[in-house]
Formats: C-alpha cells, structure tokens, sequence
C-alpha cells in the first residue's frame, strides 16, 4: 500500500470515528509497535537510498500528523463529554435548598443542663454514682430503718442474686430509687466542706400514671459544713427555683414532714405561678405546688458516713427533674419524656 493510500485510510477513519475508544483502536492501528506505518516503514529497505529518504520523510510527517489529529479529536471529545454531563447534571443555585431536619434537644437534657448551670454558679459541684446499688448506700447509710415501705418489694426494684438471704446489706443490689446514694458514698470519701448536686436517673416500682414514671431524674443536693442552718437550706432553694423559672417573685414555704435522712425534714412548696398564688386549678386552690423534699442531715446519717454530727451540720434536698420540667415546658403527663413521639420533641 503506497503512503497515500495509508494516509487517506487513517483519515477516513478518524472522521468516522465517535469515541474515546474508537481513536485508541486507530491508534493502535497505524502508531503501535506493530501498527501500519511502522511495518511500512520496514519495507522501505528494498528502495533505492533516495528513493528510501523521500518515503521516511513521509511517513514521518504522516506518524507526526495522526497523533496530531488524534490528540486534538480527543480533547474535542472529551470537551463534549464534559458539556453533556453538565447538561444533565445541571444545578441551579438559586433555588432554595430542601430544609434539613435536625435533632431536638430532649426537654429533660434541657432541663438538667439548665439546673446544672444555676448550681455551679451557686458553688456546687457536679458527682455522679451508680444507677446499680447496694442497700447499705441506698438505705441502711440513710437511716431507713429495715421496715420501712419503700424496701418493699413493691416499691424497689431488687436485682436478682443467688443465695440473696446470705448477702450482707452491703452486698445486696438494687436499683436506686434516689440519688441520695451517692451523698453517702461522697461523705465516706471526702472530708467537709461539702457542696455538691447529685443529677441521674432513679428507679421506683410503681404503677405509671400522668404523673407518675418507673425512671425518672432525680437531682439531689448536699451541703456539709460548720453552722448550717435552715436558713441557709431556704435561700439556696429558693434562689434556684427564682433562676429556674426565671421569675424573681416565686417563693417557698417549708412544711414540716418525715424523711429518716434528714431531721428536721421539709416538704417545700412554691408559689403557683399559674395564678400568682390567687388559686386556680393547677394549685387547688390554695396559691402552692408541692416541689420537691428537704432537711437538715440526721446525726445518724453523719455517723454512718465516718463524720462526727457535734462537729457538722447540713442540708439536703431531692428535686424531680422531670416534675421541673413539666412545670416549666407545661408538660401535662410524665410519660410523654420517653414515648419517643417526634411531634412532642420537635416543639423543644
């Protein structure tokens, strides 16, 4: 095959072509090792040297020429491939993007995060402990005596163990029904000053109601030092709810009541925010909402704790997180916290 007739075969080709792949084939076809020019080229051994010099400078510029138009074909391709791909994948930017659904920070977090806050900045600190526990911290340091309703069967939750009735009490487990434990476990290991806020989760076997949950959270605060009193338990109460509700008009009053942790113990009411203490249906009439339980540390509870009760004094209280939360978010049945239905946490 003379030069011309390979240059006009290649040429066709290419215009014909209508890929990527299509010029790889040509490619091979006339440049490769093994490609038309380069067997051509061998044949030129049998022409005359002017003859052979003549036919090399051709298919030089030939070889030079296809890779040339090749190489421009491809980027043409390319180019077009690109284009269409935009084409298709096209984005208009002015169009306002799908809203993204976030996540909603649980009330009860709300809440707990918020009371954590207000106790910090009125010098307490932060202590967790164990939702697993053994009766000794959970009732026997306490006070309670062995008799007591609330070491009833149905009243805690007891964690099954062989052999139980062998079990000291401070190997028997429970879960516990307060965060009071860890006030006990906390005055074995540290000497006073103590200022702390217990917050977690608590556990009482009980019938659910509207107001009423097998877990719920419970915050417990414990102040130990020289000459506390009373006074000092009403202001430190008195200033979290005002922070709380932030409301600088809400007060307390302190009704006296029996707790074996504490002597003398309080139930604490506040003034009905509903109604500003005029009486409506929210406080029966009577302008108060029970809150939450207090007092002034027992001698015993000291004793059992390695602390000698003529050297110390202090107070402790326990607040329902969930109650707090449902007072402040208008929340009218506990167990709306743990339903898992979107359509109450999205409104937080």
């Amino acid at each position: 095959m003379k030069i011309e007739d390979l240059k006009k075969e290649a040429l066709q080709k290419l215009e014909k072509s209508a890929s990527i792949a299509d010029l790889e084939n040509i490619e091979k076809e006339y440049l490769g090792k093994k490609g038309r020019i380069r067997e051509l080229s061998l044949s030129l051994k049998d022409l005359d040297l002017e003859e052979r010099k003549q036919a090399g400078i051709k298919l030089n510029n030939l070889s030079n020429s296809l890779k040339e138009k090749l190489e421009l074909k491809r980027k043409m391709m390319k180019l077009m491939q690109i284009q269409e791909k935009e084409e298709k994948e096209f984005l208009d930017i002015t169009i306002p993007s799908p809203k993204i659904k976030r996540g909603h920070i649980h009330p009860l977090s709300l809440a707990r995060k918020e009371l954590e806050d207000i106790f910090t900045h009125l010098g307490f600190s932060i202590v967790e402990g164990p939702e697993i526990e053994d009766e000794w911290h959970n009732f026997d340091a306490l006070n309670f005596p062995l008799n007591h309703p609330a070491r009833e069967m149905q009243d805690t939750f007891f964690i099954k163990q062989r052999k139980r009735e062998e079990l000291s009490q401070n190997e028997k487990l429970i879960l516990r029904t307060h965060t009071s434990n860890v006030q006990t476990r906390y005055m074995e290991a540290h000497v006073p000053p103590i200022k702390i806020i217990v917050p977690g989760r608590v556990f009482r076997s009980e019938a659910t109601d509207a107001r009423h949950e097998v877990c719920f959270y419970q915050i417990e605060g414990l102040l130990v030092d020289e000459n506390v009193s009373v006074a000092n338990l009403k202001a430190v109460l008195e200033s979290f709810l005002q922070e709380f509700f932030r409301n600088k008009e809400v007060k307390i009053r302190l009704r006296p009541s029996y707790f074996p942790f504490v002597e003398p113990g309080f139930e604490v009411d506040m003034s009905c925010l509903v109604c500003n203490q005029k009486g409506c249906s929210t406080c029966g009439k009577e302008g108060w909402i029970e809150i939450l339980g207090a007092g002034m540390v027992h001698p015993n509870v000291f004793k059992n704790c390695g602390l000698n009760p003529k050297n110390v004094t202090g107070f402790a209280f326990g607040v329902s997180v969930d109650r707090l939360a449902m007072m402040k978010y208008k929340i009218d049945d506990i167990r709306w916290f743990h339903s898992g239905d979107l359509r109450f946490l999205k409104q937080f």
